[in-house]
């Protein structure tokens, strides 16, 4: 090779020399994912040979392989860690870069309270971790409004979080989406509440039960169906008639934005027993009902569920009694002529005695009775005296003028 040749040669390599990045030890670089493997990913940043991103310097999180977080042709900002000419060994970090920005980003957003999105990496005791260029946290308490029992199917999920707190120096970071959650569920609620209309007939689901009722979700809200709400007659408790994540039609009977409170009923979309009950029970049938109440007045018979009439004193037995409670005990299963049924003023007249034959009254003795035809002289007396009339010999009556008539003439 001619020196002319060898000059020339010279000069090309101290050219591409010149091309060449020179990098060391702690600079931060941009390159380009060239290949990914299992070990890592492969980063053409302009040196003389491509460098490694080894697997753990890939994320702030634990993954599984180099896929799960970059690709091909993505372009990623990177740390020097690593290098060694002799063996051609570049070692890079993408963690480092990540993290530095993400502290400066999370002090921010927690100052904002911004909503950031995160995917979740893993699911560990206590809570969820993800990834946002450092190791956030999301305790268990702090991911849905509502209790979660498992978080199995979690992972690779998507969620929309807010900052709670930061600690650098002990690489610490607390976020929550329940707070985002409840935010725009409040949001929602004044949103509906301000749209709700009393008497407003709506659909909605059993999200859950209480000792004191239900709680139904009518399109974003709870509103509260009162146990005595719940049907037109005696409710125990709620799940004699609903349970969680049954449909059901409520009606809104009352609106409390300041109390953040929306009062709901089942039974007022369902047709009342008065209605029902008039279909069934006419006047003078004869249906048997159970003692409920017992008054000073009378009785109060439940003849069908939630409907009840009133038994009057004088109704009660063909004797007369002085109170209810000599014949009567709350409780008692009785039969009951209806006597009035009016279900528009929800009023049901009934009567006991009716239902039961009158006793036989028992004959005078014949020394007590007063014959029809006696003359004798106290009952004749007591006649003419109230009637103005005498008894002649016959048994006849005859008026006063015409047995002394001629005698009274002589006064004239």
């Amino acid at each position: 090779m001619s020196e002319e040749m060898n000059v020339q040669a010279q000069n090309e390599a101290e050219a591409a020399m010149s091309q060449v990045t020179v990098i060391k030890k702690g600079d931060i670089v941009t390159g380009k994912i060239v290949k990914v493997e299992d070990s890592g990913a492969l980063v053409d940043v302009g040196y003389k040979y491509d460098g490694l991103i080894p697997l753990k310097e890939l994320s702030s999180v634990g993954i599984d392989s180099a896929n799960q977080a970059v690709e091909v042709g993505q372009e990623v900002q990177v740390k020097v860690i690593g290098i060694n000419d002799a063996k051609e060994e570049l070692t890079l970090s993408k963690r480092a870069i990540d993290s530095e920005k993400a502290w400066e980003a999370l002090q921010a957003q927690l100052e904002n309270k911004a909503i950031i999105e995160a995917q979740v990496a893993e699911v560990v005791k206590g809570g969820l971790v993800v990834d946002i260029g450092v190791r956030g946290f999301v305790p268990a308490s702090m991911v849905e409004r509502h209790f979660v029992e498992d978080f199995a199917d979690y992972k690779g999920r998507t969620l929309r979080l807010q900052v709670k707190e930061i600690d650098r120096e002990k690489n610490k970071v607390i976020l929550s989406q329940k707070d985002v959650l409840d935010q725009e569920y409040e949001a929602k609620k004044k949103e509906i509440m301000a749209g709700l209309t009393i008497g407003q007939v709506l659909e909605g689901t059993v999200q859950r039960l209480t000792q004191f009722g239900a709680f139904v979700d009518i399109g974003g809200i709870d509103g509260l169906v009162h146990i005595s709400e719940m049907a037109w007659s005696h409710v125990g408790h709620p799940s004699e008639v609903v349970k969680e994540g049954d449909k059901v039609k409520v009606q809104v009977l009352k609106v409390e934005p300041e109390k953040d409170k929306v009062s709901l009923s089942i039974k007022s979309t369902q047709a009342g027993p008065w209605e029902t009950t008039a279909e069934s029970i006419k006047v003078g049938d004869i249906v048997s009902g159970t003692v409920k109440r017992l008054t000073t007045f009378g009785a109060f018979v439940e003849v069908a569920p939630g409907v009840e009439g009133l038994v009057h004193i004088s109704q009660i037995a063909h004797r007369h009694i002085g109170t209810p409670h000599e014949v009567l005990k709350e409780g008692q299963e009785v039969n009951v002529k209806v006597l009035d049924f009016n279900s528009a003023e929800k009023r049901v007249s009934l009567s006991i005695k009716e239902t039961e034959e009158a006793p036989v009254q028992e004959a005078k003795p014949e020394k007590e009775r007063q014959p029809r035809g006696d003359k004798s002289g106290n009952h004749a007396k007591e006649i003419a005296n109230n009637e103005n009339v005498s008894l002649n010999s016959q048994g006849l009556s005859t008026t006063l003028g015409e047995l002394f008539g001629d005698k009274l003439a002589k006064f004239k």
